[in-house]
């Protein structure tokens, strides 16, 4: 693959500069999913079919430039991978499925935005942690490892247990909302947000990267202010929505 140490640094300060821009958007534009979705973002796809293709760069693009790389065969660099893909396969080929709410629709231009995002996070993340990186075997011992994935592994059952009860909060065919009530929707009203966060904190601990640190950091810009969007959401649609609870931090946010 024909890049240099030079590109790569310079697409992941792109990375991060799109962190910032999309933090100040989205805290006065509300991201158009779900319930926040307008007839004036243009024309629409089906929800399921959006996801995987947005998705996909993740799982195949990511794949594809990680076995270009000089360290491919390496363990730790496996062990990122596996990281990864074990996110990013049930991200994009199983939660769609889950989904309920039939007829769901999402634009277009969502889509397509985050299909380019994931082709260039994927270049990011894959080429550094395959060909420009250095995670030698001393990394095996290194606690910045395993204290990320660890997190990485938190984060992520999280995810999974909030959004199985968001999706069971709906029966087959059944459309509206309702307020979710257990567990750590007691204290927060994005449970999911805050393990989607907590997964890419861990993956910037593990690798202890600047691509690492900024696919963490493009995710809370993304997702934070959307807890808050969602959060203001319940709040005024739910005459009875608890008060006490946060949007994505327990007992602070």
């Amino acid at each position: 693959m024909a890049d240099s140490p030079e590109l790569h640094r310079g697409a992941t300060w792109v990375l991060i500069g799109l962190a910032v821009v999309t933090f100040v958007v989205l805290r006065r534009i509300d991201a158009p999913y779900g319930r926040h979705q307008r007839a004036s973002w243009g024309p629409t796809m089906p929800a399921r079919l959006g996801w995987i293709v947005m998705e996909t760069p993740a799982v195949l693009v990511f794949a594809g430039i990680y076995f270009q790389g000089q360290h491919r065969f390496e363990l730790v660099p496996l062990i990122l991978l596996g990281m990864w893909q074990f996110h990013y396969v049930q991200r994009t080929y199983v939660f769609p499925f889950r989904m309920r709410g039939e007829g769901k629709t999402m634009p277009i231009v969502v889509c397509a935005l985050a299909f380019v995002f994931q082709l260039l996070n994927s270049y990011i993340n894959a080429r550094w942690i395959s060909h420009f990186g250095s995670y030698g075997g001393e990394w095996l011992s290194d606690p910045r490892l395993w204290i990320g994935a660890a997190l990485f592994l938190g984060g992520w059952l999280i995810n999974f247990k909030a959004d199985a009860m968001l999706i069971a909060l709906r029966k087959p065919g059944e459309q509206g909302y309702k307020i979710p009530r257990g567990w750590l929707y007691e204290r927060i009203s994005c449970p999911n947000y805050l393990g989607e966060m907590l997964v890419w904190i861990g993956w910037a601990v593990a690798t202890w990267s600047l691509a690492g640190f900024g696919f963490a950091l493009y995710t809370i810009a993304n997702i934070g202010p959307r807890a808050l969007a969602n959060h203001r959401w319940y709040r005024e649609t739910f005459e009875d929505y608890p008060e006490q609870r946060k949007a994505v931090i327990p007992y602070l946010l």
